[in-house]
């Protein structure tokens, strides 16, 4: 067992079985049921009531426990309207009706209406321009098509990408607003039945969600880089930086199809067309509409729960776990059926507490409020708390939501074989065999379909050459972000799905407990599932003789990530060479249909021979680090603990912060609030991560001054993290 000695494994096992002999799955059942029975959003009374429900379990399970609260900014609509005013008239509906069967749907006097936050007020009128998924390729095809979305408003589907870069891309080429809809090929009847009597989103269904630039930093918007306590010194709102420019409305497919059906021009690409009965055009025009969008900008209270439990050998090491509990109307999937977990993780660490056991390093339960604005509620406490956190944090675990299917985790690379160890103990509630094995079953499936993604075909690849499932690289998207992409602090994401059909709800009022409990995990076996997965890694990592991580599944990683870039610059160049030839040629203008507008691409930049000198040196040398580092900690951990307890101390104060080596001061180009040169979310791709992102993203944008400068910084965080490796091997082998 990774980071204990023999005797030490052994009674961590018969701790492990009495701690999943305390999880019931009744007491998530009744807790996600009272959590989710009224609307949960920021500033509503249940959230807060959700807040002091949990401080109150968690003090009456032994735990040192208190709600801690800021002041962020959470802009609340107070009028939302669309109309299309030409060639004819139409208006929007806006409201999501209650569905028979669903109890909480009729209670919905303190929900707020379908909205998007932190887009701008306005009242606009415009043609209507449809943009796909409103990436950057939508609108190189546009411009293909000669077709210009400057002084109009765009109409864009949800997929491809996080929400928020859709109406920041349209701003940026001149849009003055934005409309997002849910299309029924995604996530409505095109998939599958619609709710009530299937689990899909229904006709008037809208998916709610944040706009706030999440790429640039997450957070309260006003108070970038420091926690919105009450006297924090905060921006005006002109100045914030992820706030956007121009209104932004989600709607449902049922308002959306009069108004794409009234667009004229070009057919859309097959590509684009979705599953409404009508033909899919681009226009602009003729359809022209009129949206008005107007807020509250106020600065409102949100709560986190914060539940503390001190270690009885090394209370300066913390174990952080962490889920939400804000959702935007009842959240019974997303949050609150991973939150239940947690809670249940949290009794039954009590009840062990009550019977005699501490744990040998803190532990701190956390519950978020605020993450679905833009995961706030997590990064103003590791904001406020940032100079602690450095010193003391060891790991951090998350979830966000639970369903029924295969284990997702994804996190820092050398907790690998760690998680996999873990995984190999706890059993799949329907098939019996460990999650680990159903998991590496899916992945060899998934890769050998016909049609299988390149993706899938290299992770099953991956498997089939060893026992060992590779553990996800994260963007953002949920509370471990401040912790791993601004600390540095090693971070876990864990959860269940697959076989769970939550999809089609998502962030509307049919995300309720009656929903969850027939298309979700109705028997709570995958909650079960989940408690024994997240509390098996957070007893371990507080009860392990040294703190269990493995500096060759990284090293292997970052080689991985640095071929990956010499594939990506080798393909860019000769993509790049043929479409100049193409282009020299006249081959576009000739294969295009004359009675159709269809201009050439523009002409790309010719893609040079990098220097990736600095970057493959770093990793020659963080290879050798990281298997000198696991080869003394083998030795070491063999040895007797009685005469090694001084060495391990030592060593664990080397690790706790090992992570923050490979974060660099000045951050990432543009959006300095990142500091984590291995993993962050794509600039293009929102929650999607970018590893080696400073070198990634610089090849792809062709700002190759850029590749040269990002090559040398992580060259010189990867230096400076094998030279912490060498300095623990030195320490051990002493």
């Amino acid at each position: 067992m990774l980071g204990f000695t023999s005797g030490n494994a052994v009674r961590q096992i018969e701790l492990e079985k009495k701690f999943d002999g305390r999880l019931d799955p009744a007491d998530q059942r009744t807790w996600l049921k009272q959590m989710a029975s009224e609307p949960n959003h920021v500033g509503s009374p249940h959230d807060k009531e959700n807040a002091e429900f949990m401080r109150s379990k968690f003090r009456e399970w032994g735990w040192d426990a208190h709600i801690e609260a800021f002041e962020v900014l959470y802009p609340t609509p107070t009028k939302v309207a669309l109309e299309m005013v030409a060639p004819n008239t139409f208006k929007a509906r806006l409201h999501e009706p209650e569905v028979k069967g669903d109890e909480t749907s009729e209670r919905t006097k303190d929900a707020l209406p379908p909205y998007t936050i932190y887009g701008a007020d306005g009242d606009v009128t415009g043609e209507l321009v449809y943009v796909n998924q409103g990436l950057p390729d939508d609108y190189k095809v546009l411009d293909r098509h000669g077709i210009s979305v400057a002084g109009k408003i765009v109409i864009t589907r949800y997929g491809g990408g996080w929400r928020g870069l859709k109406p920041k891309l349209a701003h940026e080429h001149g849009a003055i607003g934005c409309i997002i809809y849910s299309d029924p090929r995604d996530d409505g009847y095109g998939s599958a039945d619609v709710y009530p009597k299937g689990s899909h989103r229904p006709p008037d269904g809208v998916q709610r969600g944040s706009v706030a630039d999440l790429t640039v930093y997450s957070g309260d918007p006003l108070t970038p880089g420091v926690g919105a306590t009450k006297d924090a010194k905060r921006l005006p709102i002109a100045e914030a930086k992820t706030l956007l420019k121009i209104p932004v409305l989600p709607i449902s497919y049922a308002d959306a199809e009069p108004l794409l059906a009234a667009l004229g021009g070009p057919l859309a690409p097959s590509g684009w067309r979705g599953a409404l009965p009508i033909t899919y055009h681009l226009g602009p025009g003729p359809a022209k509409v009129h949206l008005t969008i107007s807020s509250e900008w106020s600065l409102k209270p949100i709560y986190d729960v914060i539940a503390v439990m001190q270690g009885s050998e090394r209370p300066d090491e913390w174990i952080i776990r962490g889920n939400h509990h804000d959702g935007w109307v009842f959240g019974a999937w997303d949050p609150l059926s991973a939150n239940v977990v947690l809670m249940a993780e949290a009794k039954a660490i009590g009840a062990l507490a009550k019977d005699g056991w501490k744990p040998r390093r803190t532990l701190v339960y956390a519950s978020w409020d605020a993450e679905e604005p833009g995961l706030i509620g997590s990064t103003e406490w590791a904001e406020t708390h940032a100079d602690e956190l450095r010193k003391k944090a060891a790991l951090y675990v998350n979830s966000d939501g639970n369903g029924r299917g295969f284990l997702k985790a994804g996190g820092s690379q050398s907790l690998q074989t760690f998680v996999n160890q873990v995984a190999a103990g706890v059993r799949d509630p329907q098939t019996g065999v460990t999650v680990l094995e159903r998991q590496r079953a899916k992945i060899l499936v998934d890769g050998s379909e016909k049609g299988a993604e390149d993706e899938a075909k290299k992770l099953a690849k991956r498997v089939t050459s060893g026992p060992a499932l590779p553990l996800g690289a994260l963007g953002t998207g949920s509370d471990y972000t401040p912790f791993l992409q601004h600390l540095g602090i090693a971070s876990l994401y864990l959860g269940f799905g697959g076989e769970d059909k939550g999809s089609g709800i998502y962030h509307s009022i049919y995300d309720s407990f009656d929903h969850y409990v027939r298309f979700g995990d109705p028997d709570f076996a995958y909650g079960i599932a989940l408690a024994q997965t997240a509390g098996h890694v957070v007893l371990r990592a507080a009860q392990a003789d040294v703190l269990p991580q493995r500096a060759g599944d990284f090293a292997d990683s970052v080689g991985r990530y640095a071929d990956e870039l010499h594939k990506l610059a080798d393909d860019m160049r000769e993509r790049t060479a043929q479409q100049h030839r193409l282009l020299d040629e006249n081959a576009f203008v000739l294969a295009a249909d004359p009675t159709e507008r269809n201009e050439p691409p523009k002409r790309e930049s010719s893609v040079p021979f990098l220097n990736f000198a600095p970057l493959d040196n770093a990793l020659v040398r963080l290879a050798k680090s990281a298997a000198d580092f696991d080869a003394a900690l083998a030795r070491a951990i063999r040895s007797d603990v009685a005469t090694d307890a001084r060495k391990f101390d030592r060593l664990n104060a080397m690790l706790q912060g090992l992570e923050q080596a490979l974060i660099h001061p000045q951050g990432l180009p543009g959006r300095e609030w990142y500091r984590h040169m291995i993993y962050a979310p794509g600039l293009f791709t929102g929650y999607g991560v970018k590893t080696l992102p400073g070198i990634r993203e610089a090849i792809e944008e062709r700002q190759w001054d850029e590749v040269d400068r990002n090559m040398k910084i992580v060259a010189g965080v990867l230096d400076a993290y094998s030279s912490r490796l060498d300095a623990a091997s030195a320490a051990l082998n002493q």
